[in-house]
């Protein structure tokens, strides 16, 4: 019996939904102007429904709109039809999401959401069908394969509609000009939140703390002051300037080069480009710009002064990477 290929099925399913997702923006119109715009202007919340897998990927959109900045929560359809109905108010928009635009649980109460809101606007791969009719705006996406071979699981129709929950809340991010400060304070807890409040200056090493040669002091003296401050560098300073660092790097760049430790100042064999950071920068900002770079330390700047260092070690321990 031959055996079965799962990488090979797997890689099938993914060029299926890829082609399915990239077909989405063909598809967009000035529906989808009109749904942000609507968005934007709105004074109350967006509520979104949906049943099934839809209602699964609505509830992930409702989030994502959420922690991107427009008010948004996940109603399911029965539960409307069973009281929570009463959650949904005059200023709020109602946003359906049904593949067929059939789906019988919404079908049964779109008379009452059409009461009970603003407006009523939906998502289906059906422009003809009964819930896009009934709504004020329509948004068609139509999947042309689903994933599933057996053509009977939601696979590529669902990735589509997670794409485009994806897309509306990036893109009302973008037209909101909604920012990182925005952001953390959705995002208060965790190491999400962390990456987003933590600055350099909350983690940098500073004053007694920051490793620090002078100009002229011999190599000797400096490697001292590596070891004592246990940062795998040192700053050389002149005339109350940064001009450079000595790093392991630079060390074992003197070994191999053979170079007399007592007999050779640090600003002879020191890196006097170095990568450095604003105090006020985010620590996560510090932890990208050592990724990009491949270096382990930054110099800590407040203006033109140089205040601080701060490692990969630190970011490590402070939990944001």
């Amino acid at each position: 019996m031959k055996k079965f290929n799962y990488i090979e099925a797997a890689k099938k399913i993914f060029e299926i939904e890829s082609r399915v997702v990239s077909e989405l923006s063909d598809q967009l119109d000035d529906s989808f102007n009109l749904l942000c715009e609507d968005i934007l202007s709105m004074n109350g919340k967006l509520i979104l429904m949906g049943v099934g897998k839809s209602g699964h990927v609505s509830q992930k959109i409702a989030a994502t709109l959420s922690s991107t900045g427009t008010a948004s929560f996940f109603i399911h359809p029965t539960e409307a039809a069973h009281g929570d109905m009463g959650m949904i108010g005059k200023d709020d928009m109602v946003l359906l999401f049904s593949n067929s635009g059939e789906t019988q649980e919404i079908i049964s109460i779109l008379p009452a959401l059409k009461r009970a809101s603003k407006k009523l606007v939906s998502v289906t791969g059906n422009a003809l069908s009964s819930i896009a009719q009934a709504s004020d705006n329509h948004i068609e996406i139509k999947t042309s394969e689903e994933a599933c071979t057996l053509d009977l699981a939601p696979t590529s129709s669902t990735t589509s509609a997670m794409a485009f929950g994806d897309a509306l809340a990036v893109t009302l991010l973008q037209a909101k000009g909604f920012t990182k400060d925005d952001f953390a304070k959705s995002h208060p807890a965790g190491k999400l939140g962390k990456a987003l409040t933590l600055l350099v200056s909350d983690v940098m090493h500073s004053g007694v703390d920051m490793p620090k040669a002078s100009s002229h002091d011999l190599l000797s003296n400096a490697l001292l002051e590596i070891t004592n401050k246990n940062l795998g560098m040192t700053l050389v300073e002149e005339n109350n300037k940064i001009v450079g660092i000595f790093t392991d790097g630079d060390l074992r760049r003197c070994i191999s080069n053979k170079v007399d430790i007592n007999q050779t100042v640090i600003k002879d064999v020191m890196t006097p480009n170095f990568k450095s950071i604003e105090s006020k920068d985010l620590a996560i900002d510090a932890a990208k710009v050592m990724e990009d770079n491949k270096i382990f330390t930054l110099v800590v700047f407040r203006s033109d002064q140089a205040i601080g260092v701060i490692s990969m070690h630190d970011l490590l321990q402070s939990g944001i990477v």
